[in-house]
């Protein structure tokens, strides 16, 4: 049976896979620990819950709704910028979709024509490289020094960009690093941006989740000109802990947002009509169960902070500030361990010493391997314990 060239060129996302490697094993009564998912341990916050469980009753949320999303909810969506960063967004500058990954698969459809560029910063999300090539695109891959977090500079942009780049796309708070770039560094890159007429991506999933006094940061905050060059990708998910309820968006140039809003029409229908109702309560009438969580992860990140780089071979140049993720270069514990490669090493953890993670190179850099700390401390302590004791054997 044939099958297309295009999926035949796309990977799976390792992240999913090594989440379903873990599961494998715990089905086999092993006892292991999965430091994999990029998803919230927490419940979704019971007001948000309470306002989906309205809406099933009084049958608001049974039936098609508009392709683009509610207009109580993209309004929900442009009164939070206003509130948050008082810049203003009209409807027409909102797309509601199912997901972010959904919103970030379909902006590439409507940018990226056959042999087209896109810039991509790395480490990267595993879907962006994905997203570009079922475009037909070609990702452009550009590496900032370990000293500095990977983070890129205008001067790395002026390298890579030709007469095909199109767009940059640019996470920050970045998974897998949880860096987070300053107001003054997206500032540049938006001049650039504006400058050579590249469309910015700005993937800000995480904005919410920044710890340890790293202020807001976005391409809201710059000038129109630079807000008018951007598309900003986000979403319920991360912030309220409502991964499962697939709702996320873009806002932005409103030919762009019409342009997604018309491929949507034929290739998606609407977001879910009860999720939906659910995030505007997440936005109108949020509580202080939202910064609670956020507090967790402050906590929870300076714990595993030092425990990660208390680990034999482990190294980290910064802390994180954003996301809940750490992504440690960890190619002395290969070879202190006797292993020819991180990937070598990673398995053996899986194996031997039942932690998984995922492999670096997943996510363009081969030497690191990615550990959330969305999980509770306890669990990730013994996780580190495990990893040390695995070490200190194989160093024997």
């Amino acid at each position: 049976m044939k099958l297309s060239k295009r999926i035949q060129n796309v990977a799976p996302s390792a992240t999913l896979a090594a989440s379903q490697k873990a599961n494998d094993l715990k089905a086999q009564g092993i006892d292991v620990i999965s430091l994999t998912v990029g998803e919230s341990d927490f419940d979704t916050p019971e007001y948000i819950a309470q306002a989906a469980i309205k809406t099933v009753k009084e049958h608001t949320g049974d039936r098609y709704t508009p392709v683009n999303g509610i207009p109580e909810l993209r309004q929900a969506i442009a009164d939070s910028y206003k509130r948050d960063a008082d810049v203003r967004y009209d409807l027409d500058q909102v797309f509601v979709g199912t997901g972010a990954k959904n919103v970030l698969f379909t902006l590439f459809q409507v940018l990226v024509d056959p042999g087209d560029e896109v810039i991509i910063p790395v480490p990267y999300w595993v879907s962006f490289s994905e997203h570009v090539k079922m475009a037909e695109g070609k990702p452009v891959f550009v590496q900032g020094p370990y000293e500095d977090s990977y983070k890129i500079t205008v001067e790395d942009l002026e390298k890579a960009y030709t007469d095909q780049t199109v767009a940059l796309l640019l996470n920050s708070p970045s998974n897998p690093s949880g860096v987070v770039y300053s107001q003054e560094e997206i500032q540049a890159i938006g001049e650039w941006a504006v400058e050579k007429d590249v469309v910015i991506v700005a993937d800000e999933i995480y904005s919410r989740l920044i710890y340890n006094g790293q202020e807001p940061v976005s391409f809201v905050r710059t000038t129109d000109d630079v807000r008018n060059q951007t598309i900003i990708v986000n979403g319920a998910s991360k912030t309220y802990a409502m991964t499962g309820w697939r709702i996320g968006y873009a806002l932005g140039n409103k030919e762009i947002i019409a342009a997604v809003s018309k491929y949507a029409s034929q290739a998606n229908g609407n977001p879910t009509g009860i999720s939906q109702h659910a995030v505007i309560a997440a936005y109108n009438e949020e509580t202080d169960e939202v910064e609670k969580m956020r507090q967790s992860f402050e906590q929870r990140l300076n714990k595993a902070y030092d425990l990660i780089v208390s680990i034999p071979g482990f190294k980290l140049a910064n802390k994180p500030s954003g996301a809940f993720y750490l992504f440690p270069d960890v190619t002395e514990a290969a070879k202190m361990t006797g292993y020819d490669s991180v990937e070598d090493f990673n398995l053996a953890l899986i194996e031997e010493a039942h932690v998984v993670t995922v492999v670096g190179s997943s996510f363009g850099i081969s030497d690191c391997l990615r550990f959330s700390y969305a999980v509770d401390e306890a669990t990730f302590a013994e996780g580190v314990q495990r990893i040390k004791e695995f070490i200190e054997e194989k160093r024997k």
